[in-house]
């Protein structure tokens, strides 16, 4: 019997989910002393202690969260076997695109008996919300890590990380302990607390460095061996995918996926083994590819603002001033019918964000005491690509 699938003879891969962006290694590699920094944060757990806060940062794809899960995974063992331990639970939560509201509810609804309905998802207040999370805290005690993962997303972090830390000390939980770890991607991210945030964290903070070629090759080489049919890899696609990914961001996730992605090339080219050539075929695919997910993770301002320098750049009117940047992204604001940010310093923020991200170059202009100190700005990435991305996500919200 034919049909489209009888042709299929083999798959070069054998476990191709290993190269998923949700596979969760049974190893960590090449973050031994990120690891270990976390386990001297998180000892106290172990004697019943309050947990130290811990705050991680670093660019998307560098581990962050792999680590995370590992290591939680791995204090709920030891904590199960040690007698002065208390009861422990861990709690991950994603903030992107939530209000404290919402965070604050989805862990409510983590903690309610089974035979409870679920927390309001209007209605009350924070303030509300709060103090049901403590009353259920306190029911169930023993300690209880809250992981908040993209927490520099969350609108009001400053009401989030000023509440939980000092809750006990301030008696609204008395059965209960909490320590909370936040994963930013903006190494700028505690700059921004207020004042009685940081005194009151007084966290442990783990920075994630970018990989080198070699750190790549390494956790590549590994997955490589899961992943693929023996010899259906050479060893110069590992390089390659490596040092492409060295070069850009250090990313272990770019690096993954362009071994994922040239595997995918090699299978449609009926090729016996993935070799170097189609991981430089997978690379634009891949480059793109991501792109386009990280232009939809931002704000619809910051994305107005990418296709604004987007325009600039192809009318070479860049590098340009956040004046200039704002009265031409008003227009594009305007061409959506989107109303647009009012205030320079909203703007320069954004700007800002975005430089830090990846998105954008800017050049530190000082015109002495006339013209005075000021950025200009340029767009870090191919604008047609950007506008394409643009115009696929304005598609899909006006279908």
């Amino acid at each position: 019997m034919s049909g489209p699938f009888s042709d299929v003879e083999r798959s070069l891969f054998t476990a191709k989910e290993v190269l998923s962006e949700d596979y969760q290694p049974d190893q960590i590699l090449e973050r031994d002393e990120e690891i270990d920094e976390y386990r001297h944060a998180l000892e106290d757990v172990l004697f019943g202690r309050t947990p130290q806060n811990i705050m991680l940062y670093g660019r998307a794809g560098l581990g962050k969260t792999a680590v995370t899960t590992y290591m939680m995974e791995a204090l709920q063992n030891e904590a199960t076997e040690r007698s002065d331990a208390d009861d422990l639970f861990v709690h991950e939560l994603n903030c992107n695109g939530k209000t404290v509201y919402s965070v604050v509810r989805a862990l409510i609804n983590t903690l309610l008996p089974e035979t409870a309905s679920d927390f309001p998802k209007r209605g009350l207040s924070t303030a509300d919300a709060f103090e049901e999370l403590y009353a259920q805290l306190d029911r169930l005690g023993g300690t209880h890590l809250i992981v908040f993962d993209e927490i520099d997303h969350l609108g009001d972090a400053d009401t989030l990380l000023y509440e939980l830390p000092r809750a006990r000390s301030i008696g609204h939980i008395t059965n209960s302990k909490i320590g909370v770890i936040g994963i930013s991607n903006n190494y700028r991210f505690r700059q921004g607390l207020s004042p009685k945030v940081k005194d009151t964290l007084m966290e442990a903070e783990i920075s994630f460095s970018p990989y080198d070629a070699s750190e790549l090759r390494t956790i590549l080489a590994d997955r490589a061996d899961h992943a693929f049919v023996d010899g259906a890899c050479d060893d110069s696609a590992v390089a390659r995918a490596a040092a492409i990914a060295a070069k850009d961001r250090g990313n272990a996730r770019q690096a993954i996926d362009l071994l994922r992605v040239g595997g995918e090339v090699a299978k449609k080219q009926e090729a016996d083994s993935v070799d170097d050539s189609h991981i430089v075929a997978a690379q634009e695919l891949v480059q793109r590819g991501r792109l386009r997910n990280r232009i939809r993770d931002q704000t619809q301002h910051a994305q107005l603002l990418l296709e604004t320098l987007a325009y600039l750049e192809q009318q070479e009117e860049t590098l340009a001033r956040s004046k200039t940047i704002k009265t031409r992204y008003e227009r594009v604001a305007d061409s959506h019918a989107v109303d647009p940010l009012t205030t320079l310093k909203s703007i320069q923020n954004h700007l800002s964000d975005l430089h830090m991200l990846g998105f954008l170059h800017r050049t530190d202009r000082n015109r002495g005491e006339s013209g005075g100190r000021y950025y200009e700005y340029g767009l870090d990435l191919d604008p047609e690509i950007v506008l394409d991305i643009r115009a696929e996500i304005e598609a899909e919200r006006n279908p």
